[in-house]
């Protein structure tokens, strides 16, 4: 589910409660991840007496299986003594997991597309550092790859061909082949590009003087399945889990699954996660 809020209570007509606590979650049980506050802070506030109910509301939504919370601090007169009530909603998910030799190929209806705006969102699990999340390209040079590259985040995005393309535009995020969860949104208006990962952003402007983005044929998810094409020295395919991968508002995994026509699936093993 997605978590937005956490209460908490001491034991009824007791000296017991929890003063200050660590809120984890996980997807699994096995790997838990400790939720932060803005300021980075993990310790949360409790409770000072057994019957008042202290609300917690989570500065960005949770969304996990699984809670677990860790007492810190709790009455001196007593023990520990909780009372939890988590809010929140279900939603629903798309999962295609990877193997590092497999891809999922959109094609445009049309041999290229250009387009002023885009909208890029995706979360993504694993435990590999490097590997190739989108790719892109088309012949007069214009490109966008989004890579995990020793477990940071790389976007490489210019439309100039003779331009460097082997640094990338904005590096972000670490740590990020952790086996958690992490979350990634790409917003273009013509050269002013935005790259958030896990609710950090990263603002600068692309390369070239062009104010769209042409792409030939297809984007590829997952890996680069045509390796010596200008512009794929990335090396590794990806090798984990997407989550509810969204070109354009197009659910990328959605049509997978339903086995539309723009999608050609190579060797994906896909799997429809409903939560």
């Amino acid at each position: 589910m997605e978590v937005t809020a956490v209460s908490t209570q001491g034991c009824s007509d007791s000296w017991d409660w929890v003063s200050g606590y660590l809120l984890l979650h996980s997807d699994t049980g096995r790997l838990w991840t400790v939720y932060r506050d803005e300021d980075g802070t993990e310790k949360l506030p409790g409770n000072v007496n057994s019957e008042s109910v202290v609300r917690k509301q989570l500065w960005q939504p949770v969304r996990a299986r699984f809670l677990r919370l860790v007492p810190l601090d709790w009455s001196p007169r007593g023990r520990v003594g909780l009372r939890v009530e988590a809010y929140g909603c279900s939603y629903k998910s798309h999962v295609a997991s990877f193997t590092g030799r497999s891809s999922l190929m959109y094609r445009f209806s049309q041999k290229s597309t250009s387009t002023v705006k885009d909208v890029i969102s995706l979360r993504f699990r694993s435990h590999r550092a490097d590997g190739v999340l989108l790719h892109g390209e088309s012949q007069r040079g214009d490109r966008i790859t989004l890579e995990l590259r020793r477990g940071r985040m790389d976007l490489y995005l210019n439309d100039n061909a003779l331009l460097s393309s082997h640094r990338p535009a904005v590096t972000a995020g670490s740590l990020l082949d952790d086996q958690h969860w992490h979350s990634v949104r790409i917003e273009r208006f013509h050269r002013q590009v935005n790259l958030t990962v896990d609710a950090h952003t990263q603002r600068f402007h692309s390369s070239g003087e062009g104010r769209s983005l042409e792409l030939d044929y297809e984007l590829s998810f997952g890996g680069i399945p045509l390796h010596g094409k200008p512009g794929t020295f990335l090396r590794k395919n990806f090798r984990g889990c997407i989550e509810n991968l969204f070109y354009n508002g197009i659910n990328i995994i959605d049509l997978a699954e339903r086995r539309k026509p723009q999608i050609h699936n190579v060797e994906a093993n896909l799997v429809l996660d409903l939560r």
